[in-house]
């Protein structure tokens, strides 16, 4: 409702994970799948939506329909020249992470289901022509598709800005009273009823994966929020559990 649910109205929330396991979150995982962080932290999130639902009794299903944000300055063609540009350009679009047979438990123990499901993920996310670059297009400018895509929307929006380095012995920074993620305008409405903005944010003592989570409270408790972020980094944590174990890992027909 977005006379109700308004920027101004939602809850936020901010988790950190510790160093030492972001450090292997954003290094041993990927390299050991052949993938990005996206695809990693991503399939984080489709194990802990599947985990909290069956906590909660919301149901048994797994897959998730999300907004995939970005800062849309990939350079997807060989002739995009984007040296010449500063800021942002911003890209959206929604994609349905749907990873099959899942054995919730075994995933969240860190087992083989979570590698079997990281490569899912890494597929359908690799399977986005042009990183979702069209979607813009048929949903904003293409009067055919655009009444249709706007009806599909994604109750999940999710963004991760990338990692932040700043170290504590120079001029610059970063501020003890770091701005929190995903709050914007007080009047403006949510775009999603549950938003993870994740940025990893280098210390003196390594780098630390930072989440905001901003919800609608009319639709959701901050306690059911905070379980589902907990549930989240212990997935996380869990794969990097998982890619240290002997033959963990390996490449899916994408990287062929």
């Amino acid at each position: 409702d977005p006379d109700r649910d308004t920027m101004g109205a939602a809850g936020h929330l901010t988790l950190t994970l510790p160093a030492a396991i972001t450090e292997a979150l954003l290094t041993r995982v990927p390299a050991a799948f052949h993938g990005g962080i996206n695809d990693v932290l991503l399939t984080g999130l489709v194990v802990a939506v599947a985990d909290w639902r069956r906590r909660h009794g919301r149901g048994e299903g797994t897959a998730l329909l999300i907004d995939l944000e970005g800062h849309g300055r990939e350079e997807i063609f060989p002739d995009l020249d984007l040296s010449r540009t500063v800021g942002w350009f911003t890209s959206l679009f929604p994609v349905r992470l749907d990873p099959g047979a899942l054995d919730v438990a075994e995933a969240m123990a860190g087992g083989a289901a979570l590698g079997r499901t990281l490569k899912t993920i890494k597929e359908r996310l690799h399977a986005v022509p042009d990183n979702g670059l069209g979607y813009g297009l048929l949903r904003y400018l293409n009067p055919q598709t655009a009444p249709q895509l706007n009806r599909a929307v994604a109750p999940i929006g999710f963004n991760y800005l990338g990692r932040f380095a700043a170290a504590t012995t120079s001029d610059w920074s970063i501020a003890p009273e770091r701005v929190m993620l995903g709050v914007g305008d007080p009047a403006m409405p949510v775009a999603h009823a549950l938003e993870v903005n994740a940025i990893t944010l280098d210390a003196s003592d390594g780098p630390m994966l930072a989440a905001t989570w901003s919800w609608t409270p009319a639709l959701f408790t901050e306690a059911a929020v905070l379980d589902l972020a907990e549930r989240w980094f212990a997935a996380l944590e869990a794969l990097v559990r998982h890619a240290a174990a002997p033959g963990a890992g390996g490449r899916t027909p994408s990287d062929l």
